[in-house]
C-alpha cells in the first residue's frame, strides 16, 4: 500500500507552472540600475549651524567637570552597626559628606575632615538629592550650606 503511493508521481498545480514559465522568462533580465554606479550627490550649499542646545546659564556640569560634590547629612552617621563620630572632636552629627575622586571625606561642624572608606561613590549618589547649586571654589559651597 504504502509503495503504491511512494511512486504516484504529483503533477504541478496551475500556480506552479505559471511561476516556472515566469522565472524563466525573468532569468536573464537585470533589474534596472543594477551595476551602475551611484550617482554624485549634488552639492549641497553649507546651512548655518544653530545651537539647539540648553543656554549656558542652563546647562548642569557633567561629573567629570565637577572637582567634587557635597551633601550635608544631619542626623548621626550609622556604618557597620556603629556610630561614626569625629576623630578630633568626637562630633557625631551635622556632617558634611564630599564626594571627590573616587573617595568620601566627612566633615564635622568644627571643620576637621576624615576619610570613610566604608561608604563609597555609589552609596553617595543613592542618598544624596539633586544638586541645587554650582559653585567655583570649596569655600563657596561652604558658605552655601552654612558652614
Amino acid at each position: 500500500m504504502f509503495n503504491g503511493i511512494r511512486r504516484q508521481t504529483r503533477k504541478p498545480s496551475e500556480a506552479q507552472r505559471q511561476f516556472a514559465k515566469l522565472h524563466t522568462q525573468l532569468a536573464d533580465q537585470v533589474p534596472p540600475g543594477f551595476g551602475v554606479p551611484a550617482a554624485e550627490p549634488e552639492s549641497v550649499e553649507a546651512t548655518a549651524v544653530v545651537d539647539d542646545f540648553l543656554p549656558p546659564e542652563l546647562r548642569v556640569p557633567s561629573h567629570d567637570q565637577l572637582g567634587g560634590k557635597m551633601m550635608p547629612w544631619s542626623q548621626p552617621l550609622v556604618l557597620d552597626g556603629e556610630m561614626v563620630d569625629c576623630a578630633q572632636c568626637g562630633a557625631y552629627r551635622d556632617w558634611l559628606i564630599l564626594s571627590t575622586r573616587d573617595q568620601i571625606w566627612l566633615r564635622c561642624r568644627a571643620g576637621h575632615q576624615q576619610q570613610e572608606t566604608r561608604i563609597d561613590t555609589a552609596w553617595y549618589n543613592r542618598h544624596s538629592g539633586p544638586a541645587d547649586a554650582t559653585h567655583a571654589t570649596f569655600e563657596d559651597c561652604l558658605r552655601h550650606l552654612g558652614r
